[in-house]
């Protein structure tokens, strides 16, 4: 009796993204309430608490959310069933994003990092995006020597910019023009969100500068929202700026070719592609 592999050619192959089953989304969920609470507590906590009046210990309590979020990414690639070919994407795209991050050291906004996340969450799905996110902001601060208690709140903010690519509508449909005015656009928006969000990991220690926009752990909610935009609009602006039209300007001019690239790779590696046996003879 003899065994026939049955495949489809790999013309007729359509680039599937990695899709992960149902721990690792409750994991991923996990991981990201507490990202929120991590990043938002000025705002949860009420005026007054425990937590604003022990706001010079928070980087150091945090920093304990880079062991979880390592935890949590293990368990999603071990329980996506991830085969060795797509393990290798991941490497592959973070140590490439790693190597891209430190082009723009020093210079405002020139971070071309961010577009290869925005074109590999969309191609490779939600679930590897936020895993490839937070390794390559990982990888990359091994490579610049920039690990510290910010970390685990890149880690995090990166592994949600890539991720929302990848939950962007027509995954399988919409190409062309359409496509990539779609991409520019969320890379566009999602440059400003990863700078805003980032600013909450920083911005509530701010308070011996005795500035007006620093972090009141006394003040209503409202006060405080209202000091968070304008310290988003006076120290950040023009950098999240300058992310956004980078992003938008490599988006449109490499998008073509990378998308095409990675949708090659996808194919080739077949990530879900079952193989099929039937007998035949004896």
């Amino acid at each position: 009796m003899s065994l026939q592999a049955i495949t489809r050619p790999p013309a007729q192959r359509q680039a599937r993204a990695v899709r992960l089953g149902p721990r690792s989304v409750a994991a991923l969920a996990l991981v990201s309430a507490v990202g929120v609470a991590g990043f938002g507590w000025p705002f949860l906590a009420p005026p007054g608490s425990r937590i604003g009046a022990h706001a010079q210990d928070a980087p150091w309590l945090f920093a304990g959310v880079l062991v979880l979020l390592v935890a949590v990414v293990a368990a999603a690639i071990s329980e996506s069933g991830l085969g060795p070919k797509a393990v290798a994407m991941l490497g592959v795209l973070a140590a490439t994003g790693a190597a891209l991050r430190p082009i723009g050291a020093g210079t405002a906004g020139i971070e071309p990092m961010f577009f290869l996340m925005v074109l590999s969450g969309r191609v490779l799905g939600p679930g590897f995006g936020f895993v490839l996110g937070s390794v390559t902001m990982f990888a990359s601060a091994l490579l610049t020597g920039g690990v510290g208690p910010w970390l685990p709140f890149q880690m995090l903010a990166m592994g949600w910019f890539a991720m929302g690519a990848g939950l962007l509508p027509g995954p399988d449909r919409l190409r062309g023009r359409a496509e990539l005015a779609m991409l520019a656009g969320y890379g566009f928006l999602a440059a400003f969100a990863y700078g805003t969000v980032m600013n909450m990991a920083g911005w509530p220690f701010m308070s011996a500068l005795a500035s007006n926009v620093a972090f009141d752990p006394h003040a209503p909610v409202a006060a405080n929202l209202a000091r968070f935009v304008a310290y988003c609009l006076a120290t950040s602006l023009g950098w999240d700026l300058g992310r956004a039209v980078v992003t938008v300007v490599l988006t449109l001019t490499l998008g073509p070719a990378v998308l095409r690239a990675l949708r090659r790779a996808t194919r080739r590696a077949a990530f879900e592609t079952p193989v099929t046996f039937d007998a035949a003879g004896k």
